[in-house]
């Protein structure tokens, strides 16, 4: 069936609950009125469901490759890659003095959500480009910002992120990577690096890359990185892009999905590059870009999430099979509950974990507009949970969606099976969904859980809100808020780290049951009496009682995860 975006949903959620209303009362954001928001929305749609979604299915069927050193995309890229670029989407949140819009982070994600749902192979270029554009924004000198950002918000030229080594995964202290001074304010990048989404391609004219290395005397560990912008051609005196740079890709990788991504193996042979940022202040430079493309990555799952879920239900509405347990239903296996029960599980969940996505990039705009502390401290907090959940919900929907394909959705030729291949390496890139989690109960709780904390005052706010108009639903988000208060504080008071690493993932998952009861409730609460109250409901009452058991093993620290040696594992 073909892709539908989701403007509706967008838009209910932007107007109603995740309260952007508050980013464009600000100074910084005053001109994304609700017209040109709309506006905004309907065009991108158009884009994803008229340009990106066609090109869904070549990129998985005939992958990027490498042809005679040179990298080609699939059937369509260039096309769709000009028309992404003409309409200015990318630089949508980008600096107004570099060509950007300015506008807000929220309106970005929205339409990020859109194009994710209709080729993620595709939306994956401008998200990286994106990343690098606000790395530079806040690091780079001066002349780096003047010469490469009109260039890659136009679209002229595109940008990748380069932290990984054979060597070094998420360990990125054990890079090997090297850089020189040249004596002219360059300098010379030698050294290896893997998984680069988009290291190279056909479809702009120069490929702008953000790449760790270390100095000469540097320190070990993190400590000593710093970031190097090496761009494939040289730009010229005028800036156009002139000799090419000591850059080459090894090799493309054979994945699971993501076919017309192509992530490359990427070899740098003293490689002239300008530093960003200061020396050794290479991985504060780098996790603006990262936390950038963590909220983009949440928002990644979810679009594919809601692609599958629409995939499945289009299978569900026409598939007849077996005797319909309901009187007057449709005669087909939408009347059975299980499938019932997979399908309202997808919708459910998408909503919840696109509202806790838009929460997320709604407090990203306000700690922009305002510079206050709390706002800065709710992005921080929501960034690791908006990222986990979001794209654990993209993989537990696309694999219900195959489900209710049964047979068929084993067969490639329905689509179903690329949702999931797509999808899985979210959860894995931009730092696995473990580190994520490691991230919330470690560092995210130095405050001693305070902004946490605050949080859990409004979704109880909410809730007493609530219980005169829904009693029963109003008291198990409150009990829910408060269970997770009460283990939230246990973390809290767990010196030893590993304690907290042992719980980190089923508490990450709990958090975020929570947060999607607190806004399907804050749907339910506009929407009363229509489908929200019903789909809140649904939520509620099915899916928010799992934080039950997950804080209750949240709680039970690290020690048994050790008990069983190496060995007794293998036997």
């Amino acid at each position: 069936m073909p892709y539908i975006a989701p403007t509706e949903d967008l838009t209910f959620l932007l107007d109603h609950v995740v309260g952007y209303d508050q980013v464009v009362q600000t100074e910084r954001f005053s001109e994304a009125t609700p017209d040109m928001t709309r506006a905004i929305l309907t065009e991108a749609a158009r884009l994803s469901e008229e340009i990106m979604a066609p090109l869904q299915r070549p990129g998985d069927l005939h992958p990027a490759h490498l042809e005679n050193g040179v990298v080609r995309t699939s059937p369509g890229y260039p096309e769709g890659w000009k028309a992404i670029a003409e309409g200015g989407w990318i630089g949508i949140a980008a600096d107004p003095e570099y060509g950007g819009m300015g506008l807000p982070v929220t309106l970005a994600s929205a339409v990020n959500d859109m194009m994710s749902g209709a080729c993620l192979s595709l939306q994956l270029a401008p998200l990286m480009t994106q990343g690098q554009i606000e790395a530079l924004e806040h690091h780079a000198s001066d002349e780096i910002r003047a010469l490469y950002l009109p260039k890659l918000i136009s679209g002229e030229w595109t940008g990748t992120m380069n932290l990984t080594e054979p060597q070094a995964g998420s360990d990125v202290g054990a890079l090997t990577t090297k850089a020189t001074e040249n004596g002219d304010g360059t300098y010379a990048v030698s050294g290896q690096k893997i998984y680069i989404s988009w290291g190279d391609h056909d479809v702009a004219e120069n490929v702008c890359h953000l790449v760790l290395a270390r100095l000469p005397g540097a320190p070990a560990g993190t400590r000593g990185i710093s970031l190097f912008l090496v761009p494939k051609y040289i730009p010229d005196a005028s800036g156009a892009p002139g000799a090419a740079n000591g850059v080459r890709v090894v090799s493309l990788e054979h994945k699971l999905g993501l076919h017309g991504s192509p992530t490359a193996v990427m070899e740098y042979d003293n490689a002239t590059g300008w530093l960003v940022g200061a020396e050794q202040g290479g991985m504060a430079a780098m996790f603006t870009m990262m936390n950038n493309a963590r909220l983009g990555v949440g928002i990644q799952g979810i679009g594919v999430a809601e692609a599958a879920f629409q995939h499945a239900l289009a299978y569900a509405t026409d598939r007849r099979q077996g005797r319909s347990p309901v009187e007057n239903g449709t005669g087909t296996i939408l009347d059975h509950a299980d499938v019932r029960r997979m399908l309202m599980t997808m919708k459910a969940d998408v909503f919840a974990a696109r509202g806790i996505a838009l929460s997320c990039a709604v407090a990203i705009d306000m700690a922009g507009a305002t510079d206050d502390a709390g706002w800065k401290a709710r992005a921080a907090l929501l960034t690791p949970v908006n990222k986990s959940f979001g794209t654990d919900t993209g993989i537990a929907v696309s694999d219900m969606g195959l489900q209710v394909h049964g047979g068929m959705g084993f067969i490639e030729e329905t689509g179903a099976a690329q949702f999931c291949r797509d999808v899985r390496v979210t959860a894995i890139y931009e730092g696995t969904n473990g580190i994520q989690a490691m991230d919330l109960v470690g560092r995210k709780l130095m405050d001693g859980g305070d902004a946490a904390f605050r949080l859990m005052d409004e979704i109880e706010a909410c809730a007493e809100e609530a219980r005169e108009v829904f009693p029963g639903l109003a008291e198990a988000v409150w009990q829910a808020s408060e269970t997770l208060r009460e283990t939230t504080e246990w973390l809290a008071a767990q010196d030893d780290m590993n304690v907290r690493f042992g719980g980190a993932v089923p508490f990450q998952r709990a958090f975020a049951r929570v947060l999607g009861a607190w806004i399907h409730l804050r749907a339910a609460l506009v929407g009363q009496g229509t489908p929200r109250e019903t789909l809140a409901r649904f939520y509620i009452t099915r899916l928010l009682p799992e934080h039950v058991g997950l804080l209750a093993q949240a709680r039970e620290g690290s020690g048994d995860l050790y008990g069983l040696s190496a060995d007794e594992l293998a036997a």
